[in-house]
């Protein structure tokens, strides 16, 4: 039963919960973490690790989607990122790094919307994923609904294996300013790779995406502390609720379909290990994860961060700068050891070890894990 509290008279609002105000409880038997599994498997691609990365430039280079995928990740690239607009893209990125944390602010913005405002380039995108499929990792790619329709054949004709297709907010049917409509339940059917899709915001949103024929939906808005599409837009997801929303979505619409069953891709709002385990417990079969990387020494930009949104050219929703250390080994960042005690590092080993405390064995077992709510 939903819980209503009325903000004013005739206006109601749904009360909603966001990870930090859950906690797990562990009620049954411990186990050893070596005896705990945290793989996971969408469509005929199986992984090690519940993680895909956030397709940020900041972070995620085709060398680093490779290596991700090596450790047992999916590793995403942006298929309308830098590397599919420069030819020498870690230039560009040095070049926004190099104005420094304590540059303007709009001279920032300006250096990234600059940075994004050369057309993508078939050639360079076909370069960038001829280096994941050269790697030997699955080669994923991720789209906006805007061109989607335009980029994704050629993206696959390069090689792409799983494409994701993500803004802020992905509808079943978004409508592009010419007044024709992306009708994603056709335009999914009609490829021969599977599709991740979002962001979803709740039940409804989840239910007509997983309805197109997508193999996993997004939820979320990448929400975190250098995005503000709260602050522009008004639109936040409390992504407990939103996780739990889209799990029960999951459910039904396995019930709907005679045992398909679609993943969700916990986005936003995911800044420790804690987070990881809380947003998996509430019902998400993966985390895609952006901030967080900027501890990796291998993040194209050492530290600094910028969600898809920052460079938009009449609206951004998020901004450029400093946010981890970029001093621990991706493969330390993932699978540990820890470097603190904070949460920050070893977060996958973390998720095993809060699944071994809690007595469950793999990733849909540990989504029945009890919860609490913060007074």
């Amino acid at each position: 039963m939903n819980e209503t509290v009325e903000i004013g008279m005739g206006r109601t609002a749904r009360r909603t919960y966001g990870l930090d105000d859950i906690g797990i409880v562990p009620s049954r038997r411990t186990r050893s973490s070596s005896k705990v599994s945290t793989s996971w498997q969408i469509d005929a691609y199986r992984f090690e690790i519940p993680l895909i990365t956030a397709a940020c430039d900041a972070v995620v280079s085709p060398a680093v989607a490779t290596q991700v995928g090596k450790l047992g990740g999916l590793g995403v690239i942006d298929g309308e990122g830098l590397w599919a607009r420069h030819a020498n893209p870690q230039k560009v990125i040095d070049g926004i790094v190099a104005l420094g944390p304590d540059a303007e602010a709009t001279d920032v913005l300006a250096k990234l919307q600059a940075a994004y405002a050369e057309p993508v380039s078939i050639d360079l995108l076909t370069e960038a994923i001829g280096t994941l499929r050269n790697g030997g990792s699955t080669v994923a790619v991720r789209l906006s609904p805007q061109n989607a329709a335009t980029l994704a054949p050629k993206a696959i004709a390069a090689g792409v294996e799983m494409l994701i297709i993500q803004g802020t907010i992905v509808s079943a049917e978004h409508v592009q300013d010419d007044g024709e409509a992306l009708n994603l339940k056709s335009f999914i059917a009609d490829l021969d790779v599977p599709v991740i899709v979002g962001g979803a915001t709740n039940y409804q949103t989840a239910t007509h995406l997983m309805r197109t024929g997508a193999a996993g939906v997004i939820v979320g808005t990448g929400s975190g502390s250098h995005a503000t599409t709260s602050e522009v837009l008004g639109i936040s997801v409390p992504m407990a609720t939103a996780i739990a929303d889209a799990a029960a979505a999951r459910r039904s619409y396995l019930d709907e379909t005679g045992g398909r069953y679609v993943h969700v891709i916990a986005a936003g709002d995911l800044h420790t290990s804690a987070d990881i385990a809380k947003a998996i417990a509430c019902g998400a079969d993966a985390v895609m994860l952006g901030e967080p990387l900027t501890e990796a020494k291998e993040a194209p930009a050492g530290g600094w961060f910028w969600p898809t949104t920052a460079a938009h050219p009449i609206l951004p929703r998020g901004f450029a700068g400093p946010c981890g250390f970029a001093d621990v080994p991706l493969e330390q960042l993932l699978l540990g050891p820890a470097v603190s005690a904070d949460g920050t590092s070893n977060l996958f080993g973390a998720l095993r070890r809060a699944m071994a405390k809690s007595g469950y064995s793999d990733l849909k077992e540990f989504q029945k894990v009890g919860l609490t709510v913060r007074g």
